[in-house]
C-alpha cells in the first residue's frame, strides 16, 4: 500500500513512462511529414491499449486491489468516450482540409493540451468534492443529462467556422487559408499568418474542453484518488493518435456506441446521485462498463455488417486510400520556390 512518502516516486514514475511514450510517439510512429499506415496504427494502438491496461498491475502493487479496480473502470470509461470522440476530429480536417501528413502533427499538440487540461479539470474535481460533498449531485446530474442527449442525439455535428474560439481565432490573426504544409505559423509579405492548422488545433482542443465536462465526472464516479483519476485519463488518452489513423475508415462504423456510453454515464451518473444511500462497488460498475461498451460495439458491427464508409468524409480529412486507391502524391510543402518562411522558432516546434 502507499504512503505519503512514496506517492512523489509513483507520479515520477508514470510521468516518466508518458514521457517516453511521447518520445517513441513522435520520433518513431511516422516520422515527420510521413503518412501511418493502418497497420502500423493497429500495431501501435495494441501497444499503447495494452501499456495503459499494464499499468494497473502498478496501481494494485501500490495502492491496493479496490483501486486497481477503480483505475479499470476510469481507464474504459475515458477509452470509450474516446472513441466516440475521434470521429470529431475526422470532420474537423475534413472540414478545414487538412493533409493527412499534416493530422499527426495537430493530434500531437491536441492530445499533449488534453492531458495538461486533464490534469486541471481533475486536480479541481477531486478538491471540490473533497470540500464540498453536494458537489456529487451536480456531477451525477450533469452525467444524466448528458447520458440523455446522447440518446436523443442525431449524429455528430461538427462545423468549425461556427466554433466561438476558431472565429476568435480567426479575428485575432490573419489566416493564409490557401496554405498546404506543416507549419502553424508563417510570414508572407512581412506580415504574420496562421494557418489551417491553428483552426484545426483550436477546433480539437475546444471539443475536447466540452468532452472533458462528461469523462471527468465520470471517472470521478468510481474513484476519488487523484493519482487513480489522473492516471487513467492519460493513459486513455496517450494512444488516442494512432487509434485515430487505425479506426479512420470503420468510425462510422460504430453507429450504437452512443448507446453503450449512454447507459455507462447514466450509471455512474445515478451512481453518484444515491452514493450517499447506497453504495455500488467497484466490479459492479466495471461489469457494467465492460458489458454496456462491449454490447453495442458488438451490435454496431454486426448490424452495419457490409456497410460502405462515407467517402466524401474520408476524401475531404484525407483518407482517401481508405476508399480507393489514390495516385497523387501528397504536396511537398517544402519544394523549392515556396514563398512562405517560418517565423523565428518556428524550426524547433515543427521538430
Amino acid at each position: 500500500m502507499t504512503t505519503n512518502a512514496s506517492e512523489p516516486l509513483h507520479w515520477a514514475v508514470f510521468f516518466t513512462i508518458v514521457a517516453v511514450a511521447l518520445a517513441i510517439d513522435l520520433g518513431f510512429v511516422g516520422r515527420k511529414g510521413d503518412v501511418v499506415s493502418t497497420r502500423t496504427a493497429y500495431a501501435w494502438s495494441a501497444v499503447w491499449i495494452s501499456l495503459g491496461l499494464g499499468f494497473s498491475g502498478l496501481v494494485y502493487l501500490w495502492y491496493g486491489g479496490e483501486a486497481a479496480q477503480q483505475y479499470l473502470a476510469g481507464y474504459l470509461i475515458e477509452e470509450s468516450l474516446s472513441i466516440d470522440n475521434l470521429f470529431v476530429f475526422l470532420l474537423v480536417f475534413g472540414s478545414l482540409g487538412i493533409a493527412l501528413q499534416y493530422q499527426r502533427k495537430v493530434l500531437f499538440w491536441g492530445i499533449l493540451g488534453a492531458m495538461l487540461m486533464r490534469g486541471v479539470f481533475i486536480v479541481a474535481g477531486v478538491s471540490l468534492i473533497n470540500r464540498f460533498e453536494w458537489i456529487v449531485y451536480i456531477f451525477g446530474a450533469v452525467l444524466v443529462y448528458t447520458a440523455y442527449r446522447l440518446v436523443r442525439s442525431s449524429g455528430v455535428q461538427v462545423d468549425p467556422e461556427k466554433n466561438p474560439l476558431v472565429r476568435f481565432a480567426r479575428r485575432l490573426f490573419p489566416v493564409a487559408v490557401d496554405y498546404k504544409g506543416r507549419r502553424f505559423v508563417i510570414r508572407r509579405g512581412g506580415k504574420t499568418f496562421i494557418t489551417p492548422l491553428v483552426l484545426a488545433l483550436v477546433a480539437i482542443e475546444s471539443a475536447d474542453l466540452v468532452f472533458a465536462i462528461d469523462s471527468v465526472p465520470a471517472v470521478l464516479a468510481v474513484s476519488n484518488i487523484t493519482f487513480v483519476v489522473f492516471t487513467s485519463n492519460i493513459a486513455a488518452i496517450l494512444g488516442l493518435r494512432s487509434l485515430y489513423f487505425a479506426l479512420a475508415g470503420s468510425l462510422q462504423r460504430f453507429e450504437y456506441l452512443s448507446w453503450g456510453l449512454a447507459v455507462v454515464l447514466g450509471f455512474v451518473g445515478v451512481k453518484m446521485l444515491i452514493s450517499h444511500w447506497l453504495h455500488i462497488p467497484v466490479l459492479v460498475s466495471l461489469g457494467v462498463i465492460v458489458v454496456a461498451v462491449g454490447t453495442s460495439v458488438v451490435v454496431s458491427l454486426v448490424l452495419t455488417r457490409g456497410a460502405e464508409p462515407d467517402a466524401d468524409v474520408l476524401e475531404a480529412a484525407g483518407r482517401g486510400d481508405l476508399v480507393k486507391t489514390r495516385g497523387e502524391a501528397p504536396e511537398d510543402a517544402d519544394a523549392p520556390g515556396d514563398e512562405d518562411t517560418p517565423t523565428h522558432g518556428d524550426t524547433a516546434a515543427n521538430r
